[in-house]
């Protein structure tokens, strides 16, 4: 007779699973609020959506995931800043719109699922809600055999924010004269990590665990440094009218990020040295004899997140920022021109 074959011969163990989720219900439960209706296990998560303090509510929704920054983490077997790298970068995205982050959910793709790696994941997803006031209030784990390398996985995140209407900062109302602000990030953040692992790895040949004097730590660490939040900086300012614009300095860096919030009439230029550029970037851009151009389009080059303001608004907001402990720079101005960032 045939041996009766099991969901387990196949790669996929339902124990494992259930004790991940085990572990991981214990740390979604520590960032439920009152406004969380249900348990996770749920099929669909509840949230209470009556927001009777606002005129007019806006929810806000974004997507996204932490790129091969991922490959970082499974070669120095550190799983648990990923997941808060995941939570900050989502709750950035809807940041700029003046939303705060309501809930947020997460998929989690492995092809043999570890419940310790898992909830290591998800323990820093915990931790990145925990920090913003956000509620982790459902996910999904898929064990996925032949689909993924032994010992790797994929995250996602989803995350759902609020803002009222007469609040929303969209840029519409940015004009020439505006001054061009930036809140500093501490490391590459989620972006760029193929061309940073390229440079690193194959042409400086350096291991994850090589300490280079110049960064001050290892490789692995400069590589794995958070991606912020800038919530906790810009609260108090977000209800105010003051920021006419915001933008989050991801993928295409200052050169493709600004732009986005630009009228079309409107161009901002960037005064070159008025930031301090961190080692990790200028290493890599002399490891690889990398362009100038290259370097803004790929890598956040030191900034995390843009605000632009009236001139007059600059300094309360700089006095705003730097009470709450936190560094500004002024780096530019907003021009006439076709809608696009010049470095000057």
């Amino acid at each position: 007779m045939t041996k009766p074959i099991t969901y387990s011969d196949a790669g996929v163990s339902i124990e494992a699973a259930n004790a991940a989720v085990d572990r991981i219900k214990e740390m979604a439960r520590a960032t439920f609020n009152e406004r969380t209706l249900s348990e996770i296990g749920s099929f669909g998560g509840m949230f209470d959506g009556a927001f009777p303090s606002m005129r007019a509510p806006v929810l806000v929704a974004s997507a996204d995931g932490v790129g091969t920054k991922l490959r970082v983490a499974f070669e120095t077997n550190t799983h648990d800043t990923v997941g808060r790298d995941l939570v900050n970068h989502c709750v950035n995205d809807i940041l700029v719109q003046g939303a705060r982050p309501l809930f947020f959910l997460d998929y989690v793709a492995t092809g043999a699922l570890s419940p310790e790696v898992i909830a290591q994941v998800v323990e820093g997803m915990a931790r990145g809600c925990r920090e913003n006031k956000c509620v982790l209030l459902g996910g999904e784990t898929a064990e996925m055999p032949g689909f993924y390398a032994a010992g790797e996985y994929d995250v996602a995140g989803f995350i759902v924010g609020i803002v009222d209407r007469e609040r929303v900062i969209d840029g519409k109302t940015i004009e020439a004269g505006d001054r061009v602000l930036a809140l500093p990030s501490v490391g590459l953040h989620t972006n760029g990590y193929s061309l940073a692992r390229k440079l690193f790895f194959e042409v400086g040949a350096y291991e994850a665990s090589t300490h280079v004097e110049e960064l001050g730590m290892t490789v692995g660490r400069a590589l794995l440094e958070p991606h912020l939040s800038y919530l906790p900086a810009l609260e108090g300012l977000l209800d105010t009218g003051l920021l006419k614009g915001l933008a989050h300095i991801t993928g295409g860096g200052l050169v493709d990020n600004i732009p986005r919030i630009l009228p079309e009439d409107m161009a901002v230029e960037i005064e070159r040295g008025s930031w301090p550029q961190l080692p990790v970037f200028t290493l890599m851009q002399r490891l690889g004899n990398v362009s100038e151009t290259e370097m803004h389009r790929t890598f956040n080059m030191g900034v995390g997140m843009v605000i632009v303001c009236a001139a007059t608004d600059a300094p309360a907001i700089r006095t705003h920022i730097e009470t709450r402990g936190e560094k500004i720079f002024e780096i530019g101005r907003v021009v006439a021109g076709a809608r696009s960032v010049k470095f000057v």
